[in-house]
């Protein structure tokens, strides 16, 4: 296949903000920026599902590369997709449209500004997941910061300038060891080329410092447990699209680095800072959930429930089991799907009576029962309910710690029942129980484009969860064949 279908899929938004940023901003101009950036990004969306619908299952190798000289010698612009990393990019091209037509109510302001921010950011998520050169990949990396940094810092809400300059410090800081560790690959290897690096294995000796400086990035942007404090601060002050893109697609990137870097690139590093990843794995999942059962921010308790769910994501990763890396990589794309609803859902009742407090609400199930049901069933898939792709992710991803540490593996499952403890129980609180606040019966129930968002996240979180092959056949070979590359490494050290 000649098309560069990659190379589409990032730069086609890219297109579509240009075209927004000269189009004169007149009156009434809203609504061609709105129509035009939902057409990119639905042009988008297609253009991944076919991706997706061309790619071969049975093979494990690089899939629509994409290799022309950037600096000549030096780097290549090199672009690819496998099991793994195609799933996240048809995810980024899904989520995208939707946070497009929620900001219906949530965006007061410069619109067309917002809606530029986002197509500019998804081109660069996309680019993340598609990069087969470390200087390209870190270039697209780190350039999702600038858009997320600006949805933040102009429409988020009181405290939003600490927020977003705590969320760029915190994540900038953390890459810059990254940045050096990419450049002292290139002098001990020769090369940036992750496909070459795979092929020649990069020197024992110095593994493990590259291995740090990697997870000094990858470690904040997950977030893990203790650098994870700036995520609660920027999802309180992002508005509702920018929280879904933050929960759903970014904070993958980094557990999409951990797959493809630290245990393709460093495999015996990993082995020997498994315990590590374990301990500070098992340490986010049990904290933050305990943190977030006292939460009275209902966007606060979602968010610290990401660094729970990222926590398990974590865990699977590094079991090395082919149940656990399958499962982290289902539990991020099921994570993807459900915070982006519950967020949506917060943004819902926000829009309505402007305060994310639980004890602002309690009795809206009669007042607003379409909201309800859907709000229940997200809620159900957070924790885990057999049934939705939430129980498919943390089931595999237990099953893999089960065989590689049983210990580990127990502790963590009390992760589940505190993720029950607190999703639940915010449910009572917001749903259930007595309609003190009289204000309350003013909420009217959802709208069209809210009703369509939340249909089209829940049917996946079902259709997944019922049936989770499509998934699994994608990404088995693939995975497969990054174990065994693993183990080999280890023999051959």
């Amino acid at each position: 296949m000649n098309f560069p279908i990659l190379s589409s899929l990032i730069l086609l938004p890219i297109v579509g903000a240009l075209f927004l940023f000269f189009t004169k901003n007149k009156n009434g101009n809203n609504l061609t920026a709105k129509y035009v950036s939902l057409f990119t990004s639905i042009a988008n969306f297609l253009i991944s599902i076919y991706l997706w619908f061309s790619f071969d299952q049975t093979i494990s190798n690089f899939q629509f590369i994409e290799d022309r000289t950037w600096i000549d010698g030096f780097i290549n612009y090199k672009l690819g997709v496998d099991g793994i990393s195609i799933l996240f990019v048809v995810l980024t091209a899904f989520i995208t449209p939707l946070c497009i037509i929620s900001v219906n109510n949530s965006v007061k302001t410069r619109l067309r500004d917002f809606l530029i921010a986002i197509l500019i950011m998804e081109s660069f998520m996309i680019g993340v997941f598609c990069a087969l050169d470390l200087v390209v990949f870190y270039l697209f990396f780190e350039a999702g910061l600038i858009p997320m940094f600006l949805i933040i810092g102009i429409w988020g809400g009181p405290k939003r300038v600490y927020s977003a300059f705590k969320f760029f410090l915190y994540t900038l800081l953390g890459s810059v060891l990254m940045l050096v560790a990419i450049i002292s690959i290139y002098w001990i290897s020769g090369t940036t080329d992750v496909i070459k690096l795979y092929e020649l294995g990069i020197d024992t000796k110095y593994q493990n410092l590259l291995w740090l400086a990697f997870f000094s990035s990858f470690a904040v942007k997950t977030p893990m447990w203790p650098v994870h404090t700036w995520l609660p601060d920027a999802h309180v002050e992002a508005p509702t699209a920018g929280s879904v893109l933050l929960a759903a697609i970014l904070l993958k990137m980094a557990g999409y680095g951990f797959i493809r870097f630290s245990l393709g690139l460093f495999p015996v590093a990993s082995e020997v800072f498994t315990p590590l990843i374990y301990t500070l794995s098992v340490i986010a999942i049990i904290v933050t959930s305990l943190i977030a059962l006292i939460q009275e921010d209902m966007k606060k308790l979602i968010a610290y429930s990401s660094v729970a769910h990222m926590g398990f994501v974590t865990l699977g990763i590094f079991t090395i089991q082919q149940q656990g890396i399958e499962g982290s990589i289902i539990q991020m794309i099921s994570h993807g799907l459900v915070s982006a609803a519950l967020f949506l859902c917060v943004g819902v009742v926000y829009d309505r009576m402007h305060s994310r407090l639980i004890s602002s609400y309690g009795g809206i199930v009669t007042i607003i029962p379409k909201y309800s049901i859907l709000f229940m069933l997200f809620t159900l898939a957070a924790l885990g309910l057999p049934g939705t792709s939430g129980f498919v992710g943390e089931f595999l991803i237990l099953l893999g710690t089960f065989k590689d540490n049983f210990l580990v593996a127990v502790i963590a499952s009390l992760g589940v029942i505190f993720g029950a403890a607190y999703m639940l129980w915010l449910y009572k609180r917001v749903v259930f129980g007595k309609l003190i606040n009289t204000d309350l019966k003013k909420m009217v129930d959802l709208n069209k484009s809210e009703y369509f968002i939340l249909i089209c996240l829940a049917v996946p979180t079902l259709f997944f969860g019922f049936y989770p092959d499509p998934l699994i056949n994608t990404i088995e070979v693939s995975v497969n064949d990054l174990i065994d590359m693993y183990n080999l490494n280890l023999i051959n050290k």
